[in-house]
Formats: structure tokens, C-alpha cells, sequence
């Protein structure tokens, strides 16, 4: 159930963010100013088929609307090497992050994939070919079953690379300094090993 005058006050605290006024939140849903004063004031709530119009103008998605509240994540540090990710399994999309987030996709809300240190019969093979890795798998890489993208996390840079099913998995990394080698297997998950 909404708490009206949570979500009244995040309504009025987002309009105020992005310099709009009563007037001018209510012409573009098309409704009365008084009706936005009234949400603000808590006596009443948005309707339901408004909200998707309402997180839209305001920049915020519709559950934190519904909550009336948008605490900030805690930021946990900048080191690409700690970073988060996150695979729809919809349309295989991938977002990464340095902190904690909230992330969705296909309507979905994403969990933060866990990332297992790779046993050394799952390692993909390395080799130094001048001033550059040079990565490699006898992975299958079938439709069902394949690495959808390799990175190369460093403490100040991630290198993400694009993989496909029915492609050998093949990949051109910069020598760096010493880091994660990252890699999402859409059968078995998030692997790592150090390089």
C-alpha cells in the first residue's frame, strides 16, 4: 500500500529537481495543478495508470516511486577489479558496476552475478603473444552454451569484449599491469582467474 504522504513528498522533492512547477507536472499529465498540490500535500496518491507517466517525467522508476523513498546505494569503492555485474537473461545485456545498484532490464530486476574463481581445468588459455594476451578456449560456444564476453579488470580499467555462440572464442587483450581475467559462461556463470 502507498504511503501517500512519502510518495507526495518525493513527488514534490523530483519536481523541484528538474525546475518544474505544479502547473507545468500537471499540463504535461494532463490534469489539474490542485491534483499535484494534493498528491504533495499526502492527501492523496497518484492514480496507478499515471505512474508510468510520472516516473517518466520525473526520472525515477515506478518501485521507487510506489516506496516514496530513493535512499543512495553505498558507494563500496573504485576498484574495477571489485566491480559488479549483471546479465539479463532475457536479451543477454550486461552492466557492471563499481557500488551497489539497483539494475533491471526486459522488466526484470537483476541480481549481481557471483564470480567463482575458475578451477584449472575451467581457466581459459593464455598466451603472451608480443605486447599482448592472447585468449583462447576449447569452450563448444553453442547457442545454449557459450562465453557471451570476456573482460580484463585492472585496479583504474575494465576491457570488456563481446563473444557470440558458434564463434571460437578468441581475443586480443593489452598487455597491462597484473589483474582479473573475467569471463560469463551463459551455462555456468561468472569465472575469474588472475593474470
Amino acid at each position: 500500500m502507498m504511503d501517500c504522504e512519502k510518495v507526495g513528498k518525493l513527488i514534490r522533492t523530483l519536481r523541484q529537481e528538474k525546475h518544474m512547477t505544479q502547473r507545468e507536472l500537471a499540463e504535461a499529465l494532463h490534469l489539474s495543478d490542485r491534483t499535484i498540490s494534493k498528491w504533495e500535500r499526502g492527501l492523496g496518491c497518484p492514480d496507478v495508470s499515471l505512474l508510468a507517466s510520472l516516473s517518466a517525467l520525473l526520472g525515477v522508476n515506478i518501485e521507487g516511486m510506489l516506496s516514496g523513498d530513493l535512499s543512495a546505494n553505498d558507494f563500496v569503492g573504485g576498484n574495477m577489479k571489485n566491480a559488479k555485474y549483471f546479465v539479463c537473461p532475457t536479451c543477454g545485456n550486461v552492466t557492471l558496476c563499481t557500488g551497489n545498484a539497483d539494475v533491471s532490464c526486459c522488466g526484470r530486476r537483476l541480481e549481481a552475478l557471483e564470480t567463482k574463481k575458475a578451477a584449472e581445468d575451467e581457466k581459459l588459455t593464455v598466451e603472451q603473444v608480443e605486447d599482448e594476451w592472447y585468449v583462447s578456449s576449447v569452450h563448444p560456444m553453442q547457442k545454449e552454451d557459450y562465453i557471451s564476453f570476456i573482460a580484463f579488470a585492472t585496479g583504474d580499467k575494465i576491457l570488456i569484449l563481446k563473444q557470440y555462440p558458434e564463434w571460437n572464442l578468441q581475443a586480443r587483450i593489452p598487455k597491462r599491469e597484473h589483474g582479473k581475467l573475467i569471463w560469463y559462461d551463459t551455462k555456468r556463470g561468472l569465472f575469474y582467474q588472475l593474470l
